[in-house]
């Protein structure tokens, strides 16, 4: 198997980079980028996890946020 060192989403979980963004941007700001209710109303990490796993559009607005905010 090759190994994916220029995939920056490798090895992390979605967990994580939810983590990631929520202390970098907090709610308020993660919610004006990426408009999805779970952002907006009580948000937490638990409730988020359970769309995003069965949300794929909005879990990859997510990892291309993470993406977009490792490189800046």
């Amino acid at each position: 198997m090759s190994e994916q060192v220029n995939n920056p989403l490798h090895g992390k979980t979605l967990e994580a980079i939810l983590t990631e963004l929520v202390e970098q941007y907090g709610w308020a700001e993660l919610s004006k980028r990426i408009a999805i209710n779970c952002f907006k109303n009580d948000p937490s990490i638990k409730s988020s996890l359970v769309f995003l796993r069965r949300t794929p559009w909005a879990r990859q607005q997510v990892e291309t946020l993470y993406v977009k905010s490792r490189k800046s």
